[in-house]
């Protein structure tokens, strides 16, 4: 391949990754513009990106209409409690499917691979009759549970590509040396792996708070809803929506996101790439 073919392909890549990012950015930026125009150029027929007279007014009504901080507290419950139990089984699991080659292993691994393709309606309704006989319908623990089994195949495959990244041989030669396996996991295994279960369980977190759909079903009461649920409210009767209120909404609804995932989006990167990679 010549040298200019090479810079023409290289060019085309880049031309395509930007056309990509400015259809990912185009919602986004057009729902900050939303969420700071005033009622009168929200019904214009002119819209325009920049608001001639921005305002806070949306972020107020918001704010009085919804309970958005209720809201976002039980959103934050049940987000952290499922990424920190997520963690905490996914992390022994994956250091044995890790170090512990065998058919068994490859299949359950492939098995979590797969289980990510299910759809949602696949596994409502018998998800649903289990809660139920469990007395856990309408309740944040019922919710944290589902979001703990969903997150648990994502995150043991993250997890198994961290321990597949750390040495054996740092294993054995404290072995050597004395150390017995729990000492070994602490001292030796356990810090290399927290930057990889930090970027899982933030990954978890980003999930969980961004789940719409078993929310939906599964909480019925006003009080335990989560933040994308309510954010549905901001719908009238007949569908037509409250546009600047919903905007600035959902705008304060993306920030947790979009700042968790900036700092570890090279984390989780780098996690998927060690697993791709056969020691």
């Amino acid at each position: 391949m010549s040298l200019r073919t090479r810079r023409s392909a290289r060019a085309g890549q880049y031309l395509a990754l930007l056309c990509y990012l400015v259809f990912l950015a185009l919602p986004f930026l057009w729902l900050i513009s939303t969420a700071f125009k005033p009622a009168r150029e929200l019904g214009s027929l002119h819209p325009t990106w920049i608001p001639d007279h921005p305002t806070l007014d949306n972020f107020r009504q918001a704010f009085e209409e919804q309970p958005l901080l209720r809201a976002a507290g039980n959103s934050l419950t049940a987000a952290l409690a499922a990424a920190l139990i997520a963690v905490v089984i996914a992390t022994p699991m994956a250091y044995v499917m890790a170090r512990r080659r065998s058919k068994l292993s490859a299949a359950a691994t492939s098995w979590v691979v797969v289980s990510q393709a299910f759809p949602f309606m696949l596994v409502i309704i018998p998800l649903f009759l289990v809660l139920k006989n469990l007395h856990l319908i309408n309740s944040l623990t019922g919710l944290i549970l589902v979001y703990v089994v969903w997150a648990l195949p994502f995150a043991l495959w993250m997890l198994v590509g961290y321990v597949r990244a750390v040495p054996a041989e740092l294993e054995e030669a404290a072995a050597v040396d004395g150390a017995g396996r729990l000492r070994t996991l602490v001292s030796v295994t356990a810090p290399l792996l927290a930057p990889g279960i930090i970027a899982t369980a933030l990954f978890a977190f980003i999930t969980a708070w961004n789940e719409f759909f078993f929310a939906l079903v599964l909480l019925k009461t006003p009080e335990k809803q989560t933040l994308p649920v309510v954010l549905t409210h901001f719908l009238g009767a007949e569908g037509v929506a409250d546009l600047g209120p919903l905007a600035a909404a959902a705008f304060l609804a993306t920030l947790p996101s979009l700042v968790i995932f900036a700092l570890i989006q090279r984390r989780i990167t780098g996690g998927m790439l060690a697993g791709a990679v056969k020691s």
